[in-house]
């Protein structure tokens, strides 16, 4: 008969078992390991039919259909240490069932129909390390049922009916499971585990966990209250530092506040999940130093600048996100149902002083005091004011103007976009709101401009009470210029940047055109070394604002802007700097085409002077002068000319003229082609 075995039993069978054959003294229906080892699964056998010898130690009878067990079925199994009878039927546990197994360190009876625990059902086992009670029907447990398991290390009773605990009196467990009860209370006195180490009361309906029982656990390392009914955080969590696990979650108790986890900065694995977190802070990162795991799904975050900096915190420090696929951006609409962890920087919408992003820029008109500097023509530089060093508005309240709503946007949406507009984004008195593609703007009161109104326009006169923002870099010593602008590039000089600061890394340049509509901002990482850099592919007749900052700081400390402008456009003198790749290309084409017109002018010379040869030789030689025809004339006449060069009668090949007419060559005694030879060659000419 075959043994039915589901796959995953099959398989871990088959990595205990290395030869995958059992031995001669191995029951029937079921499986041998190694010897002192038995596996039987699904037998589908209501009773325990096989007696085994003494020298069995692991018996695995889970999944059998067991409904009832009683002492003599364990009888001479002095030496068992592992007991399994999980996933039967099993209802009841006749008193000192397991006095037997004297040896017994494991007990699982987990997922059976136990509905009762008597007071002597465990008696009899000295050394029982571990038992699993869990995902029964247990609606009460005599007092007195755990006496005598002093060894006891784990009990697990999860998944139970359990509304009162007995007096547990176990001093060296460490590991106790009491979730998915009722258990809305839970007294000190019920608790006599002074080592715990664990405990887990997820999901009992706690209105307030009982300070006094946590002080007792003086060994506590774990902690799980989630999805109970604590509508505060408990304040006995504040006085337990030594805790490396917490789960707080599912709880109506709300976001967790800076000064409730200050104290809890040994945690390895936090939960707080569920609890309307809509934002972290960036001084969560700084509490818990050694995080290696963390959980905060469902929850409704709101995905601004102020939480731009969680996803490269979890990167840098190595922090493993549990559940991210449930932790998800809620607003703004642009990145609602978005995974956060796969957000970048600039999908956050942050301005140029604090992140990278893309939003766009309102500026307004109005009377705000600025600093006096003499700065050059192309160049504007500028220490950007962080908001806390802004001295408040002098001379009255700033008008600026009211911000168009969208016609379908509702009050609903106006609240919205006013709460979770992040502070402290526009500077020098600015206005923070959203436009309606859910962007940033910051409208800019007069004298001020920029993304976040971090740039301030210099007036000719400066109030005796009005006093410069602190950090004003004075313009005779600006940290970056710019030279030799051409209508695409700009040259920045950062030499005194990089000499102030000896101890940067690499540097964050920031830079933006602040003359067309495209205001997004571009940003590059530039080492160090570094002193001078050269930005390219600019539009020409711009301004652009260009700011730099220390590489791996807040993008906000120790930036330094400029101003600087591109000429108007010159492609032939552009081309020198902005197209190597152009100018490459154009060399040896234009040293091939010099080279196919010095040859061409050379073939038109030869040709030239082939065709003048020609003609001049014609000329000289095979045409008679006035003189020499004159002299044809008078020998014709004379007579004996006639007798000594008879060759001239004789007829030549005709050369066709102009006038489509022939006439026979003359004097061909005189061409030098002849030699004066009576035999006459016919001329190619």
């Amino acid at each position: 008969m075959k043994i039915l075995l589901n796959p995953l039993t099959s398989f871990l069978l088959l990595l205990i078992l290395p030869d995958g054959i059992s031995s001669s003294n191995c029951p029937d229906n079921c499986l041998c390991s190694m010897p002192g080892s038995i596996f039987c699964s699904q037998r589908r056998s209501s009773t325990i039919p096989f007696k085994m010898d003494s020298s069995i130690k692991n018996l695995y009878l889970f999944a059998n259909g067991i409904e009832g067990i009683k002492a003599e079925d364990f009888n001479g199994l002095v030496n068992l240490e592992m007991l399994d009878l999980s996933q039967n039927k099993l209802t009841d546990l006749p008193e000192r069932v397991f006095e037997p197994l004297s040896s017994l360190k494991n007990l699982d009876l987990s997922s059976n129909q136990i509905t009762y625990i008597s007071e002597e059902c465990f008696h009899g086992m000295p050394q029982l390390e571990r038992l699993y009670l869990y995902s029964n029907h247990i609606e009460s447990i005599h007092p007195a049922a755990f006496n005598g398991l002093d060894h006891l290390l784990e009990l697990k009773l999860q998944g139970n009916m359990l509304t009162t605990l007995p007096l547990l009196t176990l001093p060296r467990l460490l590991l106790l499971d009491l979730r998915f009860n009722v258990l809305p209370t839970l007294n000190p006195s019920e608790l006599q585990t002074p080592n715990l180490e664990s405990l887990r009361l997820g999901g009992v309906g706690l209105n307030s966990l009982n300070k006094e029982l946590i002080r007792s656990l003086k060994n506590l390392h774990e902690l799980d209250i989630s999805g109970n009914k604590l509508e505060s955080f408990p304040s006995a969590l504040k006085e337990t530092p030594g805790l490396f696990h917490l789960n707080i979650a599912g709880n109506p108790m709300g976001p967790p506040k800076t000064e409730d986890l200050q104290n809890l900065g040994e945690l390895l694995e936090l939960d707080i999940s569920s609890l309307s977190i809509q934002g972290l802070p960036e001084e969560f990162s700084q509490l818990f130093p050694h995080l290696t795991k963390l959980t905060i799904a469902e929850n409704p975050f709101n995905c601004l600048c102020n939480l731009a900096w969680f996803p490269r915190w979890l990167k840098a420090q190595s922090i493993t996100l549990e559940r991210k696929e449930e932790t998800r951006c809620h607003f703004p609409p642009i990145n609602a149902g978005k995974v956060l962890e796969r957000l970048e920087t600039r999908d956050f919408g942050c301005p140029t002083t604090t992140a990278m992003t893309t939003t766009t820029v309102r500026t307004t008109t109005s009377t705000l005091p600025a600093p006096v500097t003499t700065l050059p023509t192309t160049t504007r530089s500028i220490q950007v004011p962080r908001a806390s060093d802004n001295p408040p508005n002098k001379g009255g309240d700033v008008l600026l103007p009211p911000v168009p709503a969208s016609p379908s946007s509702s009050s609903t949406d106006l609240y919205e976009e006013e709460q979770f507009c992040p502070q402290h984004i526009c500077l020098n008195g600015g206005t923070c709101h959203w436009n309606q593609r859910g962007q940033i703007e910051c409208a800019c009161p007069d004298g001020t401009s920029g993304l976040h109104c971090e740039i301030q326009k210099h007036s000719s006169t400066l109030s005796p009470e009005d006093d410069p923002p602190k950090n004003t870099i004075i313009a005779n010593t600006p940290d970056i210029t710019s030279h030799q602008a051409t209508a695409t590039s700009i040259l920045l000089d950062l030499h005194h940047y990089v000499e102030m600061r000896p101890n940067i890394r690499g540097i964050r340049l920031t830079y933006r055109n602040l003359s067309g509509p495209d205001r997004r901002p571009m940003q590059l990482n530039l080492p160090a070394s570094f002193p001078e850099y050269r930005l390219r592919g600019l539009n020409p007749n711009s301004t652009y604002n260009v700011c730099v900052s220390p590489l791996g700081a807040a993008s906000d400390v120790d930036s330094v802007c400029t101003e600087a402008h591109t000429e108007p456009e010159h492609p032939g003198l552009d081309a020198q700097y902005d197209s190597p790749k152009l100018t490459t290309m154009l060399v040896p084409a234009t040293a091939i085409m010099l080279l196919l017109v010095l040859l061409a002018i050379t073939v038109g010379v030869v040709c030239y002077l082939r065709r003048k040869r020609a003609k001049t030789h014609l000329e000289l030689d095979c045409e008679p002068s006035h003189l020499e025809l004159d002299g044809v004339k008078v020998g014709l006449d004379n007579g004996p000319l006639f007798h000594k060069q008879p060759q001239l009668m004789i007829p030549e090949p005709a050369v066709q003229t102009g006038s489509l007419e022939y006439e026979v060559l003359l004097l061909q005694d005189h061409c030098s082609s002849n030699n004066n030879m009576s035999m006459h060659k016919p001329s190619y000419f």
